[in-house]
């Protein structure tokens, strides 16, 4: 009996009839439940990032209450968590299509317990040896990995002139978590915010100066809502049954020519952006010690944050590839800006340029996050197109083919260009480490930037371009 009923209540959570792209079905029943399923997959995807980035904080608070470890140490504990997100992804990005989207976006939120659980009891002990830190960052990976399964789901709920903007949507908010861990952290580790269950308090100490500070919180703070988003994607979301295919199936992407170039232009942007944000609160302190970082940092990743939403509907409205091309165009040139303030930092006025800057850096990076993803549904739909021709499919049977790759695609690049978060950061501790600066670093992105400028251009945006978008 208890069998049967859990059998039914599974049924009723897959969608066997799903047909977005009819506007008929859509207006009538549609877009009611990919809307629920996206304002559930939102905010589970931005605690993901909160967690995935909440070092970049906790870091900068470590030498302050006892934890004696050294610049080039502080980076790796800002710079792992990008490598394992980026490592998690690749495997995240295929999990949708064979467990389903409902039951990994719950499994995969409720994981954020454990680096949430043990940051919280790792800081409120001085001995803690730095080895149980360097694990704690590796989990906290988790969060990373969450991105690419929760935007190969969220792909299969939208017809394809929705996509943008659902996708700019879920990956906004998701975003937002990087700002938002950046802002709240500094206010909840300032009181016992968690009354008897955060623990005792550290004494924080810079000079002269001390204060009490609740660093656990940093962790403690998620816990609650972690529980809340997990059951909420157990019992709200849905599992669409056209979307299954095993990995042979979608391995057929690592095949595909364009998904190594969108990969390569998502590490532009949606690399740079995470990578900039772990690395932002560092750089502020080490480039400009008379600065607090954290009143500041939390800036950056709000406005890449929002700015992807605006690219979601940009790109709808004017083609993903032309944004995206204006996207490195603004980029190149704020990293420029960038660099010549760091060049004047001595002057007075030298560190709201490079707030600046990097402000016009963080939006370029956002509206092309939204972008790049509007355009990879294009390209495969278009790839998908033109193998109908020779192989004579239904067009039907040819829509659910290019879902399930672009899908693929969506997570394996945000796999791809997760290592931005990992590499930014340690950029910028090796080139403080040879150079006393970080200008090396700057300079190296720029070239970056022109190759993938370049791609763009050749690939997408020109007379003849291959798949014009």
């Amino acid at each position: 009996m208890s069998a049967d009923v859990s059998s039914e209540s599974l049924r009723r959570h897959v969608l066997t009839d799903w047909t977005p792209d009819d506007s008929e079905y859509w207006q009538r029943k549609g877009r009611k439940i990919a809307m629920r399923n996206l304002w559930i997959s939102m905010p589970s995807l931005l605690l993901a990032f909160a967690v995935w980035m909440v070092w970049s904080v906790v870091v900068v608070n470590l030498p302050n209450i006892g934890f004696n470890f050294g610049t080039d140490r502080l980076f790796w504990l800002a710079s792992l968590p990008g490598l394992a997100g980026a490592t998690l992804r690749i495997f995240y990005s295929f999990m949708v299509p064979v467990f389903g989207g409902r039951a990994w976006t719950a499994l995969s939120t409720a994981s954020l317990l454990l680096p949430a659980i043990g940051i919280g009891l790792a800081v409120q002990d001085p001995s803690t040896p730095y080895p149980v830190f360097l694990g704690l960052a590796l989990l906290c990976g988790f969060g990373g990995g969450n991105f690419a399964s929760s935007m190969a789901n969220i792909s299969f709920f939208f017809p394809k002139h929705k996509k943008g903007m659902a996708l700019g949507l879920n990956a906004g908010i998701g975003n937002l978590g990087v700002s938002v861990v950046q802002f709240v952290v500094p206010i909840v580790i300032t009181s016992a915010v968690l009354g008897g269950f955060g623990g005792d308090p550290q004494t924080w100490a810079k000079g002269v100066a001390t204060r009490q500070m609740w660093l656990q919180n940093a962790g403690f703070i998620w816990v609650p809502f972690i529980l809340v988003c997990t059951l909420a994607a157990w019992f709200g979301m849905n599992d669409v049954a056209s979307a299954k295919a095993s990995f042979k199936d979608q391995a057929v992407i690592f095949q595909r020519k364009h998904n190594w170039i969108m990969c390569w232009l998502y590490l532009g942007t949606f690399g740079s952006f995470i990578g900039f944000s772990a690395g932002f609160p560092l750089l502020i302190k080490t480039q400009f010690p008379n600065i607090n970082a954290l009143d500041w940092a939390f800036l950056g990743p709000l406005v890449g944050s929002l700015a992807r939403v605006l690219g979601g509907f940009l790109a709808d409205r004017f083609g993903g590839g032309r944004v995206t091309l204006w996207t490195f165009v603004l980029i190149t040139v704020a990293v420029a800006g960038v660099l010549y303030f760091l060049d004047h930092k001595s002057d007075p006025s030298a560190f709201f340029g490079f707030l600046g800057m990097f402000l016009v850096l963080f939006a370029g990076t956002g509206i092309g996050n939204a972008s790049t993803f509007q355009m990879i549904p294009v390209i495969f739909s278009t790839l998908k197109k033109w193998e109908g021709a020779s192989r004579h499919a239904p067009e039907s049977v040819l829509a659910q083919e290019a879902a399930k790759e672009a899908a693929a695609v969506l997570g394996f690049s945000s796999a791809f260009a997760a290592y931005g978060a990992f590499f930014i950061p340690r950029s910028f501790g090796t080139s403080i480490a040879l150079t006393g600066g970080a200008e090396a670093a700057f300079g190296m992105f720029i070239l970056f930037y022109l190759t993938c400028l370049a791609s763009t251009w050749w690939w997408y945006t020109r007379k003849n371009a291959e798949i014009k978008c």
